[in-house]
């Protein structure tokens, strides 16, 4: 009896529970953090971009209708994405790393050239910055290389140097254009994913030596990129040369004090800063919203990725490798990212034409980020839906497994009430607490309320038993 009233406890847990489940089948917080961020960011783009849009289109709201133009599409391609099963990830990931080599390719041969940088494909109206697909091919390739060559990449050498050669290629086609930034960010990405997959500490630290060297290397070999550091290093030395754009840039932080100088109030923007609302948008929403905005995008942005880390977290707990790395790289992804924005915009680090994720103007890096919060959406979908499918399934595999009883101990009270030998009523007591108890054919899986009935039925009709056989 003890054995039966536990199977209907949890028979009854398993029901209900997957009925509360199932109201918040996606992670309504990760929603909502993603679009605060997309609501914070339409509102800066709007104020830093309308000097320079009125000057140079006649229409203050230029950019503005194109960031929302954006951001509609964005909505769009993560509802798209959203549907997709991670098996499609898992199964596509080494096409799409071609694709992201040949768009790198595309963009060398066929690109269009903007102030000196070779980053984007015209597709009619439509133009693409190749980069940041390529960045999220990748990093799906990774995750699936991992999951696949894991032995090699924890074991040996040979498995942890080949997806540092793809990424080698991968960088070498970033520097033809050239983008160092994205570079940076799909190194630091590779690192930490490496690190936690469990790559060797030796191997991890040689490869982080290596890199750190490589980008010394680049930094001090190309002039542009010199002039940048130096002028990082002690941009008031030149401040209406080559330390201008962070000089006006600090200016903005220093204006912005603690509360701001109020929505739409900048001076900065009036095209004292360039690149006001792309790639320097944080320096105006420090001058106009002051530390506290600063602090509360910040704290949106880390939301986010404690929230990626957590789901990958859940996925590998449940056996989803794939989805876990994929997971944990995306939320390196966007923290280094925001780090090196926010940190090149406030003079802690060298400039980079890199986006403020989910903020920055940009249609490419807008639509390619909401795809990936679209994969964590997912990602976490399954886990949750995986979690209530398990019951059903394993209620259904113990039905076929286990023996059914060819009487149901109700039916065979009648015929057994005459039968008072003490050896056939411990066997019976053996038997029910062996059995599982079930109401209908073979051929189609019982209820969870169907069990429950029949387990009550049951132990009615077993204390009948016993009444009579004392």
């Amino acid at each position: 009896m003890i054995t039966a009233s536990t199977k209907l406890s949890a028979l009854f847990a398993a029901k209900h529970d997957g009925q509360a489940a199932a109201k918040h089948p996606y992670d309504v917080t990760l929603i909502l953090i993603a679009l605060a961020l997309m609501s914070i960011g339409v509102i800066i783009v709007t104020s830093a971009s309308m000097p320079v849009a009125d000057r140079l289109h006649d229409n203050p709201f230029y950019f503005a209708i194109r960031h929302g133009i954006y951001i509609v599409g964005a909505i769009i391609a993560a509802m798209i994405v959203l549907n997709l099963p991670m098996q499609f990830w898992r199964m596509t990931n080494p096409y799409l790393l071609l694709a992201a080599i040949v768009l790198l390719l595309a963009v060398l041969v066929v690109g269009r050239t903007v102030n000196g940088s070779t980053r984007w494909l015209a597709i009619g109206p439509i133009t693409i910055q190749a980069a940041e697909p390529a960045k999220l091919f990748f990093f799906a390739y990774l995750a699936g290389y991992l999951v696949r060559r894991y032995e090699e990449v924890t074991e040996n050498l040979k498995g942890f140097l080949k997806p540092l050669v793809v990424f080698f290629v991968l960088a070498m086609l970033l520097l033809l254009q050239p983008d160092l930034g994205t570079v940076v960010v799909m190194f630091a990405t590779t690192i930490g994913l490496l690190f936690l997959a469990g790559a060797r500490l030796w191997q991890f630290f040689a490869l982080v030596f290596v890199g750190i060297l490589a980008v010394v290397a680049l930094i001090v070999f190309e002039e542009y990129r010199l002039k940048r550091v130096t002028s990082f290093l002690d941009p008031w030395a030149d401040p209406f040369g080559a330390g201008y754009q962070l000089t006006q840039s600090l200016m903005a932080y220093g204006r912005g004090n603690w509360f701001g100088q109020g929505l739409g109030n900048s001076l900065q923007k009036l095209e004292f800063l360039p690149e006001a609302h792309t790639d320097f948008v944080m320096a105006i929403l420090a001058e106009e919203l002051g530390f506290v905005g600063v602090v509360a995008v910040l704290g949106l942005i880390l939301w986010m990725v404690l929230r990626a880390l957590r789901i990958g977290n859940q996925a590998l707990e449940k056996g989803r490798a794939f989805d876990g790395y994929l997971a944990y790289s995306i939320g390196i992804w966007f923290s280094f990212q925001t780090a090196v924005n926010i940190g090149a915009s406030a003079g802690i680090l060298p400039t980079k034409g890199l986006t403020l994720p989910l903020v920055s103007y940009g249609g490419s890096s807008l639509i390619i980020m909401s795809i990936a919060v679209a994969i964590l959406l997912r990602i976490d979908f399954e886990l949750r839906v995986d979690g209530v499918q398990a019951i059903g399934r394993g209620d259904a595999r113990d039905a076929k497994q286990k023996p059914r009883r060819k009487k149901p101990i109700a039916a065979g009270v009648a015929k057994d009430a005459d039968i008072n030998s003490k050896d056939k009523t411990v066997d019976d007591d053996d038997n029910f607490a062996s059995s599982t108890v079930e109401a209908k054919p073979a051929t189609k899986a019982s209820s969870a309320e169907d069990e429950g009935k029949a387990g009550i039925k049951a132990i009615l009709a077993r204390v009948a038993q016993e009444a009579d056989n004392g």
